[in-house]
């Protein structure tokens, strides 16, 4: 893709703390006279206009249907956003995932957020590449002041883009408008492929937690109506003889906090966020210790049900349910079992709320998650099927580790390519010359959605 790409001929020092050059001819022009302020409210018609909302994705619009997060009283408050408006976070830039974004349709944001439109001078597509590129190395750190870290607006209308002319502009839209179709390309097919690695592996633990490894086991009917025949050997329980809720609160908020992610399982949150919350809003907090299970009430029938493999003791949320083990059961088995299909169209049964699927606020109380009944081998058994588990998964492991390190890889590639697109290091406007018409090329798709996302904010 940047095979033959050149260098410029001439660079010149853009004065700014990130770039060290930037091609001679390109200009260097202040954001009040590239973007103009908005900050029109959208008062009593709120109604009129679609929520938005700030992204690692992009602008996108807000599901109103099946809402999540929380909502203010009213919208009053909230600016206009027009199509090819940029929308800035200038606070918290750190801690936030994605603090830029190119909205592509009009509508509403938060009034906490900057909104500006681009003028004639300057193409919104190419000011969003550049300015994504920043972003991603959260490289306007000198600009920051105060505890929130923001950038003053004066601050901000002063700082200087590097802009090259209008032609070279589209240009560089067109060229990573191209390399984003084909990376977006690379990576589907790849998430595609670890889907498939996860069905087979799926499979494999609910033949395992259901039927046994054991193929010539003499069965018998389970009694359970959305499971048949299970091992002669095996008991039929309910959970409530597996697990005890507990309830015990930090006073404190100094225990690390953590995170349930949906294919991680539970996490230390600095580990792997940047927005590691005080201690002083974790108090009230539930306590974890290494093996306790933890389930996310709102999210049992997607698999959000995990026991604790940490070996310290930690936070998660006041939302979620904590249980202790209160039998000689293998906790690891019991989550294995807990996050298989069956298992979580039976959970999603058994919640109760507002929504309908798998969207919506539905909760899985703890007197209906107890009274569900499940197959459990003897003790020896569990803790060999989990081994025999490992064993028959360890191939698709591999391959699906390996598969995520090309998506890391190819994401890199996308950064790196941008970053030296958008800052001249590379000349792209032979290589864009070439290029298919616009109309000729495939359309732009929806945004890659990462599952692994959904459960990165505390709740609170």
């Amino acid at each position: 893709m940047i095979e033959g790409l050149q260098q410029h001929s001439e660079y010149k020092n853009p004065s700014l703390p990130w770039l060290d050059a930037v091609p001679s001819h390109w200009e260097m022009i202040p954001n009040r006279a590239l973007m103009k302020d908005q900050r029109q409210v959208v008062g009593e018609g709120a109604s009129d206009y679609t929520l938005l909302s700030l992204t690692l994705q992009g602008v996108i619009a807000r599901d109103m249907v099946n809402p999540k997060g929380k909502f203010p009283a009213q919208f009053n408050t909230y600016k206009v956003v027009r199509p090819n408006d940029m929308i800035f976070c200038l606070f918290d830039i750190d801690e936030t995932p994605r603090g830029v974004g190119l909205s592509r349709q009009r509508g509403m944001i938060t009034g906490a957020y900057d909104v500006f439109s681009p003028t004639a001078r300057v193409d919104p597509r190419f000011l969003n590449h550049y300015y994504r590129f920043i972003d991603d190395g959260k490289l306007m750190k000198p600009l920051y002041t105060g505890l929130r870290k923001t950038i003053q607006r004066g601050t901000f209308a002063s700082l200087k883009t590097p802009l090259p002319p209008p032609e070279e502009q589209a240009a560089i839209v067109r060229f990573l408008d191209h390399a984003n179709r084909k990376i977006d390309g690379f990576i589907r097919a790849k998430r595609k492929l670890i889907g498939l690695l996860n069905e087979q592996k799926q499979a494999i633990i609910h033949r395992a937690v259901t039927c046994g490894l054991n193929p010539n086991a003499p069965l018998k009917r389970s009694s359970i109506p959305w499971l048949s025949d299970i091992p002669k050997h095996w008991e039929v329980i309910r959970i409530k003889y597996l697990l005890k809720e507990v309830d015990n609160r930090s006073t404190s908020g100094a225990e690390p906090l953590l995170s349930m992610r949906m294919h991680h399982g539970l996490v230390v949150f600095s580990e792997h966020f940047t927005r590691p919350p005080q201690a002083a809003t974790l108090v009230g907090f539930k306590i974890v210790k290494p093996r306790q299970f933890v389930v996310n009430r709102m999210q049992a029938g997607n698999g959000v049900i995990f026991p604790s493999c940490l070996e310290i003791t930690g936070l998660v949320s006041p939302d979620y349910a904590v249980f202790d083990p209160i039998s000689d059961v293998n906790v690891d088995y019991l989550g294995e079992l807990f996050r298989t299909r069956t298992l979580r169209v039976k959970f999603r049964s058994e919640s109760k709320g507002l929504g309908t699927g798998t969207s919506g606020f539905m909760r899985l109380y703890n007197d209906r998650f107890g009274a569900i009944h499940i197959p459990l081998p003897p003790r020896n058994e569990q803790d060999t099927i989990l081994k025999g588990i490992g064993e028959q998964s360890a191939d698709l492991n591999t391959a699906i580790a390996r598969t995520e390190r090309e998506i890391a890889l190819m994401q890199e590639y996308r950064t790196r390519l941008t970053a030296d697109v958008v800052t001249g290091k590379l000349d792209v406007r032979a290589a864009a010359a070439k290029l298919p018409e616009s109309s000729e090329l495939m359309p732009v798709e929806a945004p890659i959605y990462d599952a692994s996302q959904e459960l990165e904010e505390v709740e609170a």
